[in-house]
C-alpha cells in the first residue's frame, strides 16, 4: 500500500533574480523619478526667470507674491487630489470658492467679524461638497454631471447674492492677514495655511486608513467592497473634504483680494486638475501624490509669473499650459504601458 507524503517545503526564502525587485520598490522608484522630473521643470523655469527679469524675478516680494497666489489654488488642489485619486473629478471647485467667498463677505456675515466670515467660508464649501457627494454617492449621478450641474448653481448662486457688485471686506483682522506686517519669518501667512493643509493632506493619504481607502476605491471600486469598504459613504467624505478645501481657499482669497467677487475661482477647476495630472495623478484614479500636485501648482504658477513679468500674452500663456498637460498625460500613458 503506497502511502502519498507530500514533497518537502524549502525552508530558505525565495531570493528575487537579479533582474528583480519588489513591487513596492519599482512604485517608490517611479514616484522618485516624477518628483525629480518635477523638481527639475521648476528648476529650469526659476532659471528662466532668473534670465529674463533677474531684478523682479528673484526679488523677495515677487517671490512672496508667486507663493502666496499658489497657496488658494494649491489648497483647492489638494482636496481635487483626492477626488481623482478615489476615480472622480469635481468640476465644481471653481464655482465653490466664488459662492464661499461672496456669501462670507456679505454684510450680515461680516457683522460676526473673523471668525464670521471664516466659519461661513468653510461652512458653505461643506455644504456644497455635501450635495456633491449625496448626489454622486447615493444619488448614482455621474461626477461629472453632479459636480458640473454644481457649477452651474453655485456661480448663479454667487451671481444672485452679489447682484454683480464688489463686496468690500471691512473687517480689519482679516485684512491684517494680508499685510506685510504678518509675515513669520518673511512668510506670508496664507503660504503657511496652504503647508498646513499639504502637511495634513500627506499624512492622510499616505498615513491613515482613510486614504488606503480612497487609493483602494480608486483603483477597483468592485474590489474595494468585497474587502468590505462602504465605497458610497467613502466618496461621500472625499467631496466633503473637497469642499472643505473650497472653504479654506475661499477664505484664503478673500484676505487676499480683500472682497468678494461672483468672478472668483475662475478656471481653478481646470488649475487644480491640470496640477494634479503633471503631478502625477491618474485621472482614471488609482494612484497619486500630494507632493506631485503641489509641484504642479508650482510650476503653473511661476509659469504665470514669468508671463506676466515678460509682458507675454496670455493665449501663449495658457498654449503653453495646454502642451504641458498633454506631455504629463503621454508621459503617464506611457508609464502605465511599461508597467
Amino acid at each position: 500500500m503506497t502511502q502519498n507524503v507530500s514533497p518537502p517545503r524549502d525552508s530558505a526564502p525565495k531570493v528575487p533574480s537579479a533582474g528583480e525587485q519588489p513591487a513596492w520598490r519599482a512604485v517608490l522608484f517611479r514616484a522618485d523619478v516624477r518628483t525629480l522630473s518635477l523638481l527639475g521643470v521648476l528648476a529650469v523655469l526659476i532659471l528662466i526667470g532668473g534670465l529674463t527679469k533677474p531684478d523682479q524675478f528673484l526679488d523677495t516680494r515677487n517671490l512672496q507674491l508667486v507663493l502666496t497666489q499658489a497657496s488658494v489654488i494649491g489648497v483647492v488642489t489638494v482636496g481635487m487630489t483626492f477626488v481623482i485619486i478615489s476615480g472622480g473629478i469635481d468640476l465644481s471647485v471653481g464655482a465653490i470658492v466664488a459662492l464661499a467667498s461672496v456669501w462670507a463677505t456679505t454684510v450680515a456675515t461680516q457683522e460676526y467679524g473673523f471668525a464670521g466670515i471664516l466659519f461661513t467660508a468653510v461652512l458653505v464649501g461643506l455644504g456644497c461638497g455635501l450635495v456633491n457627494g449625496v448626489l454622486i454617492a447615493y444619488g448614482g449621478m455621474v461626477p461629472f454631471i453632479a459636480t458640473l450641474a454644481m457649477l452651474a448653481s453655485a456661480r448663479g448662486l454667487a451671481l444672485q447674492i452679489t447682484d454683480g457688485r464688489t463686496q468690500i471686506v471691512t473687517v480689519d483682522s482679516v485684512l491684517d492677514l494680508g499685510e506685510r506686517d504678518a509675515y513669520v519669518l518673511g512668510i506670508p501667512p496664507l503660504v503657511l495655511v496652504f503647508a498646513a493643509v499639504t502637511v495634513v493632506g500627506w499624512l492622510v493619504l499616505n498615513r491613515t486608513t482613510f486614504g488606503r481607502r480612497s487609493v483602494a476605491v480608486g483603483g477597483n471600486a468592485e474590489a474595494a467592497r468585497l474587502a468590505g469598504i462602504d465605497v458610497r459613504r467613502q466618496r461621500l467624505y472625499l467631496y466633503l473634504l473637497s469642499g472643505l478645501c473650497c472653504g479654506i481657499a475661499a477664505f484664503l482669497l478673500i484676505v487676499l483680494a480683500g472682497s468678494g467677487q461672483n468672478t472668483n475661482g475662475n478656471l481653478y477647476e481646470l488649475d487644480a486638475i491640470a496640477a494634479a495630472i503633471i503631478g502625477g495623478t491618474l485621472l482614471t484614479g488609482g494612484r497619486g501624490t500630494i507632493v506631485g500636485s503641489v509641484l504642479g501648482v508650482l510650476i503653473f504658477t511661476t509659469i504665470t509669473n514669468i508671463f506676466a513679468l515678460n509682458n507675454l500674452q496670455t493665449d501663449v500663456q495658457q498654449i503653453a499650459k495646454g502642451a504641458i498637460i498633454v506631455a504629463a498625460v503621454l508621459v503617464q500613458r506611457r508609464t502605465a504601458s511599461t508597467t
